[in-house]
């Protein structure tokens, strides 16, 4: 076991699977020439050449129809884009084509592609470059959806997408965790999609979130240890399709639940999991099933706004004692 960081993790799984099966190519602005925009690719072109590490032009939904054509046609691609918020341009090719191209061709064609890059606020990058996408791209059936929090998972679970996925996958980083080391084995490893992971084991309260998020649900655990209430943590880490079961049995133990999110609060991932709990576990439930989500309202450039517009360790602190009854 070594530590690395967020981005090596990514670029190893990138680079494995790639040495493993020449059907595998990146493409994207910025992935070649210049190492990566975060220098998720860096060395990737001296390795495998412009043919499957391939500069793209500012053109979103351009180089995504590319990929979704390949894709198609017997090639495993990963598109990486600049920011998720980007993608929304390319939106026509993921909803109306890669999602839907295996339903309406009767099974016979799937489109086995990997969209990738960074999501969600990343300090003062203003309104147009802050958006969390997880709810808006899970509620299209076809796809799936993963957020992972750390290296360890980003890197078995992308792994995963490339190598054994025939939907396309949306892979769901963070900017502000690129840097972020964990421990990760050298010998090769995958992580299934669609299974939660109790990150922390507790007694009193169940704590959910994803991504970069999960700092502050693990932040909170550690404030409420000192008060002797016991929170056990779980990581969502693949949002389609969601593991409502893990977090069901850990309400079983806990009998409350808290979820941290940076969608908006509106048709937002924590909207559809208090629904399944709520309707699978209600005799478990000893509080109402409480959330908090990022402020309903486009992101402010000015950072002592952002920090408010975004969930933090105090005030889901504070929603875990409410839901404990205990006044502070």
């Amino acid at each position: 076991m070594r530590q690395i960081a967020f981005r090596e993790a990514i670029r190893e799984a990138l680079s494995e699977e790639m040495r493993r099966d020449n059907r595998v190519f990146i493409m994207g602005e910025e992935v070649a020439e210049y190492n990566g925009a975060y220098k998720v690719t860096q060395g990737m072109l001296a390795e495998f050449g412009p043919k499957r590490v391939i500069d793209t032009p500012i053109a979103e939904l351009g180089f995504t129809a590319i990929g979704v054509g390949a894709a198609q046609h017997g090639l495993r691609p990963v598109v990486e884009y600049m920011t998720w918020n980007f993608a929304v341009l390319a939106l026509d090719q993921i909803l109306n084509t890669a999602s839907k191209m295996l339903a309406m061709s009767g099974g016979q064609l799937s489109c086995p592609i990997v969209f990738r890059g960074p999501n969600g606020s990343a300090g003062q990058l203003g309104a147009q470059h802050s958006t969390a996408f997880e709810s808006y791209l899970a509620n299209i059936p076809g796809i799936k959806v993963v957020s992972p929090s750390n290296g360890y998972d980003a890197k078995g679970l992308l792994k995963q997408a490339i190598r054994y996925e025939e939907d396309p996958v949306m892979f769901m980083e963070s900017e502000v965790m690129y840097g972020d080391k964990s421990d990760v084995p050298a010998e090769e490893y995958y992580i299934p999609l669609g299974k939660a992971d109790v990150k922390r084991q507790g007694r009193d309260v169940t704590i959910v979130s994803y991504n970069k998020m999960m700092k502050v649900a693990l932040g909170v655990a550690d404030e409420l240890a000192k008060e002797n209430i016991s929170a056990e943590v779980i990581d969502l880490r693949t949002i389609r399709p969601l593991d409502w079961h893990t977090v069901l049995e850990s309400v079983k133990k806990t009998n409350r639940l808290v979820i941290v999110e940076e969608q908006w609060p509106m048709c937002s991932v924590s909207s559809e999991l208090a629904y399944r709990i709520q309707k699978e576990g209600f005799d478990y439930l000893d509080a109402p099933v409480r959330r908090i989500t990022s402020a309903d309202a486009p992101m402010h450039y000015a950072p002592n706004l952002a920090a408010l517009a975004i969930p933090d360790v105090a005030r889901t602190a504070k929603i875990v004692r409410e839901v404990m009854y205990i006044k502070k």
